[in-house]
């Protein structure tokens, strides 16, 4: 705007005790921006108690920095609200006044930035900016002065002297340093607020606006909430930048939201932005634990086509990845492209495949490995004796592993629990009982307390030794000396009853879950859905669920794995869409399975618009989606989406042709059409793919 005589009047301002509530939804507070009207925190010591006078200043102020906000009154009636009376005003002439020559460089910043600093209301700062009311200092060096500012409520008093007192034209740069301010604090309304009144003021937010929202909304895990403001800076055309999208990226890695990921790094591409090394290899580990492990890989040979060459922690990623998923070779695969291309080693790189090297069976090689680290300039860590310990009691050299257990004490390398651990299934499974039982004094002798894992490995080794009195007493005193029992130990004690042939203790074990007391009911929910009880399972996660207890997005998955693997297609669905109201976005292997059961109940119609908006979302699927896909098109005769979706996918290099065209042959055949799977054969045998 223009002209200072068209602002809407004065905002009112007031304390903040309206409750905006932080839901799963985007946060977009419709109550109006309230400001309080005292600073109250940072006051010199020299200043006497200052008494408020206002009632506008309540708890609510003093709870400032909470991370939630204060809780609404019933009605504005009981509001305490302070509305500073507004001044009457004639509006300008036509024509802007001159300005006066600046003083910038006859005023010393530090010197009025320490005073603003000691002010502690309104009044104070008013009082002590008021020789600069004529605008003799520029925009600039009032931004700069606010910036040196961190007290939220000073910011905001001194915005208000910018724009109420001196008149200044209304700055974006202003609203945005005190914005981050209001942000800090985890003064969400404020901030929100903030933005509104930029709005009014005829200033268009910018991509540093957006940023800071987005930023630290997310920060602060209201995840939807940053994706709301990335939406309407989307929607007002402002440009992102590859730090935004990449802090999007991540946070989204951290809740375990990987489809979520993947369609923000989607949109980071649509927009014109060229990835870097970090954001290329966020994604590598984003597109492993989503389990699309091709694409993963594929992401490695994009780096290189736009220039961005992989470096050690890209493999060593894409590495962990296999690892993780149990596909050894394949590791063994990029481990070899690794050395190919020449990327150094380092520790992770080596403690990898050490692990690597003992899963192929391959003991000499991972003990080669481990012995030339040192030569490489790599010296093991904790981690590196672990492994090997491990790779030398799975290949059953226990005078190796008993020698390199004791050679770590001789020569003072640090020990930790995982280390007795391994050393404790080994001694289990060489049938030395007494010895492993032993290691649990010895570890506590020397500072190191077991944990969950350690009484599962010893329940387990009593187990198998028909010692399950000793097994069920530890089990007993455990849970009623207050240990966090995880699924882990809960499972093992529930196989020793089965293996011992007290069916009756499992199912006592697994009915308490139903109501347990002593363990999260994720947890318990994960235990019930591994041992297949179904009805037990679904009951406690409704009842999770309903209690706002739900918050892993694994918990989902396992629910409708288990629901699929009994046929409940139908509870399927249920689950799904709680999933997507909780706001998960599904990872590919559940997004075949809801396809699946949408077909099963014949309801094609919803399996098209999941398939469709979850692409729309920036979802990347497995091939085993776009099938599934391609059979329930099949299923409900719609040939002419048979035909159209499969020219798309016999596009995209990505996907198996091979299969790809299996499968749509196979479809024309069941519904009796050979001519179309006789063209789809001949096409594929004239690409030569058969072979």
């Amino acid at each position: 705007m223009s002209s200072l005589g068209s602002l809407p009047e004065p905002l009112c301002r007031a304390t903040m005790q309206a409750e905006l509530t932080l839901s799963s939804s985007s946060f977009l507070p419709s109550s109006p921006f309230i400001r309080p009207s005292f600073i109250t925190s940072n006051s010199k010591a020299q200043h006497p108690p200052f008494s408020l006078t206002l009632s506008a200043v309540s708890a609510s102020a003093s709870s400032s920095s909470s991370s939630s906000p204060p809780p609404p009154p019933s009605s504005t009636a009981n509001k305490d609200v302070w509305r500073r009376t507004p001044q009457p005003r004639h509006r300008a002439p036509t024509f802007r006044r001159s300005e006066p020559p600046h003083l910038d460089h006859s005023v010393d910043m530090d010197e009025l930035a320490s005073s603003i600093s000691q002010t502690r209301d309104e009044r104070e700062l008013f009082s002590l900016m008021s020789p600069y009311k004529g605008r003799q200092l520029s925009i600039r060096f009032m931004v700069s002065l606010l910036s040196r500012e961190r007290d939220w409520q000073r910011s905001l008093a001194l915005l208000d002297w910018i724009n109420e007192e001196a008149r200044y034209t209304p700055s974006v740069f202003a609203y945005n340093v005190t914005m981050r301010n209001a942000l800090r604090a985890r003064q969400w309304a404020v901030a929100h607020g903030l933005f509104e009144e930029m709005r009014q003021r005829g200033l268009a937010p910018d991509r540093y606006t957006y940023s800071t929202l987005i930023t630290h909304f997310g920060k602060a895990g209201m995840f939807d909430s940053a994706l709301s403001w990335l939406q309407r800076m989307e929607q007002d055309r402002v440009s992102g930048d590859l730090v935004l999208y990449s802090n999007l990226i991540e946070l989204s890695r951290k809740l375990g939201d990987y489809s979520k990921a993947i369609s923000i790094f989607s949109r980071l591409k649509n927009s014109g932005i060229m990835p870097d090394l970090v954001a290329y290899n966020t994604m590598v580990n984003v597109f492993g634990k989503a389990k699309l492990f091709r694409e993963a890989r594929l992401l490695l040979k994009e780096m290189r086509e736009a220039g961005v060459m992989p470096d050690t922690v890209s493999y060593s990623t894409l590495l962990c990845i296999y690892v993780e998923n149990q596909k050894f070779v394949e590791a063994l695969s990029v481990f070899s492209e690794m050395n190919e291309v020449k990327c150094p080693l380092d520790l992770m790189t080596c403690n990898i495949m050490i692990d690597v090297y003992g899963q192929l069976d391959m003991a000499k090689e991972a003990d080669r490995l481990f012995w030339s680290m040192r030569k490489m300039a790599i010296e093991p860590n904790v981690v590196s004796y672990n492994t090997l310990l491990r790779v030398y009691g799975e290949a059953e050299l226990f005078g190796e592993a008993i020698h390199l257990f004791r050679l770590m004490q001789r020569k003072d390398i640090e020990q930790n629990v995982v280390t007795y651990n391994t050393m404790m299934k080994i001694y289990g499974k060489s049938l030395e009982h007494e010895k492993a039982t032993n290691l649990v004094q010895e570890m506590q002798n020397i500072g190191i307390e077991p944990n969950a894992i350690t009484y599962s490995t010893i329940i387990a080794i009593w187990g198998k030794a028909g010692k399950l009195d000793r097994a069920a007493t530890l089990f007993q005193k455990l849970r009623s000396s207050g240990v966090e029992i995880d699924q882990v130990l809960y499972q093992t004690m529930i196989v020793a009853y089965e293996r011992a042939g007290l069916v009756g203790h499992a199912k006592r074990l697994l009915h308490e879950l139903k109501r347990p007391d002593n363990i999260p009911r994720e947890t318990a929910i994960r235990i019930l859905a591994r041992a297949g009880r179904l009805e037990e399972a679904t009951w406690v996660f409704r009842q999770a669920f309903d209690a706002g207890e739900v918050n892993n997005i694994a918990v989902f998955g396992c629910m409708i794995e288990l629901l699929s693997r009994n046929r409940k297609y139908t509870n399927v669905i249920e689950v799904f869409d709680k999933m997507r109201v909780a706001g998960y976005f599904p990872d590919s292997d559940v997004i075949a399975i809801v396809l699946n059961a949408y077909g099963k109940l014949r309801d094609f119609e919803k399996a098209d618009a999941v398939y469709m908006e979850m692409q729309e979302e920036g979802c990347v699927f497995s091939d085993e989606v776009h099938f599934q896909m391609l059979s329930l098109y099949g299923a409900r005769k719609d040939f002419t989406m048979v035909e159209s979706l499969f020219q798309r996918l016999d596009s995209d290099q990505n996907i198996n042709k091979k299969e790809l065209h299996f499968v749509v042959a196979s479809i024309f055949e069941r519904a009796n059409r050979l001519n179309d799977a006789s063209r789809i054969m001949n096409r594929l045998n004239e690409r030569r793919i058969i072979g």
